[in-house]
C-alpha cells in the first residue's frame, strides 16, 4: 500500500517540525568511545579489521561486532568519525588519516579488512575509490549501507533545505547525491554487502519497498558486489547479531558469504 504525506498542504513550521522529528528518529547520538585491541595467538600477528559506525553514532555502536571479531582471532579496531554534521567526503578524509596511523602499526606486506554499518559503508567505499591506501584493503563488508542512497534522507531534503545544511551527512545520503561521490570499487578489494529485511522501525513505515526500518534492501545491493546476503534484522540490530558477525568472518576468510 502506498504511503503518502501531503507536505504541500502543511504550514512551513509544521513541515519543519516533522522534519526535525524525522532527523531525531534517524539519529541516536552517543558520546565517543574508542576500543582498539590487538590479539596475538601462537605468536602470529592477527589480521586487522577496521570497523566504521553509521550516521549519528560513534565507535561504541560497533563494540558488539568488535568483540566477536576479537574472539574469532582478529585485531578489531573501531574509529570515531564526524557522521552527523559533516558530508561523507569530509568524514572520509578524517578516516583516511586514521587508516594511515593504523597501517603504520602493521607490516607493509599485511593487508587489512574493513566493515561498515550504514553510512560507515559509504565512507569505506569513498576511501577505497579515492585514497591510495586502498591497495592494502583485501576485503570490505557493507552492512545495511544505502549504496543507492536513502529514501528517508531524500524526504528530509523535501521538507527543508535547512535540515540538510545542518545535518550535512543526511545531505550526502540523498539518492541524487550518491553519483557525485564517484564510488568506483578497486579490483584489489573484494566487497560484500548485507541487507536487513525486518522493517519494524517507525520510519520504515514510510518506505514502500522491503527495508530494515531505515534502508531499503534494493538500495544496499549494487552491481559489482562480490556477494550479497539478506538477514531478518532491522537497522538498529543487524550489526549486533551473531548471524551477521558469522557472515562477516566468512567473507573476510573466503570472499563469499
Amino acid at each position: 500500500m502506498r504511503t503518502s504525506i501531503a507536505f504541500a498542504s502543511c504550514p512551513f513550521f509544521s513541515r519543519l517540525a516533522f522534519g526535525l522529528v524525522l532527523v531525531v528518529l534517524l539519529s541516536a547520538c552517543e558520546h565517543p568511545w574508542q576500543k582498539t585491541k590487538e590479539n596475538r595467538k601462537g605468536g602470529r600477528e592477527m589480521k586487522t579489521v577496521v570497523l566504521v559506525h553509521g550516521y549519528s553514532k560513534d565507535s561504541r555502536d560497533m563494540q558488539t561486532l568488535a568483540g566477536y571479531l576479537d574472539a574469532a582471532g582478529y585485531r578489531a579496531v573501531v574509529v570515531d568519525l564526524p557522521l552527523t554534521f559533516d558530508h561523507v567526503e569530509d568524514a572520509a578524509k578524517v578516516f583516511a588519516r586514521q587508516i594511515e596511523d593504523i597501517l603504520a602499526d602493521i607490516p607493509d606486506d599485511q593487508t587489512i579488512a574493513m566493515v561498515g554499518h550504514s553510512t560507515g559503508g559509504l565512507v569505506i567505499r569513498y576511501f577505497l575509490a579515492h585514497f591510495e591506501q586502498c591497495r592494502r584493503v583485501e576485503h570490505a563488508v557493507l552492512i545495511a549501507t544505502p549504496n543507492r542512497g536513502s529514501t528517508l534522507a531524500g524526504m528530509a531534503g523535501d521538507i527543508s533545505d535547512l535540515l540538510l545544511e545542518t545535518f550535512a551527512t543526511l545531505d550526502s545520503l540523498r539518492p541524487e547525491k550518491i553519483p557525485a561521490l564517484s564510488l568506483d570499487d578497486p579490483e584489489e578489494t573484494k566487497i560484500g554487502a548485507i541487507a536487513g529485511s525486518k522493517g519494524n522501525l517507525v520510519l520504515g513505515k514510510l518506505l514502500e519497498k522491503k527495508n530494515d526500518g531505515r534502508v531499503e534492501v534494493h538500495s544496499v545491493y549494487y552491481d559489482g558486489l562480490d556477494d550479497f546476503a539478506v538477514v531478518p534484522f532491522n537497522h538498529h540490530e543487524i550489526h549486533h547479531e551473531t548471524e551477521t558477525a558469522e557472515l562477516v568472518v566468512r567473507f573476510i576468510e573466503t570472499g563469499r558469504f
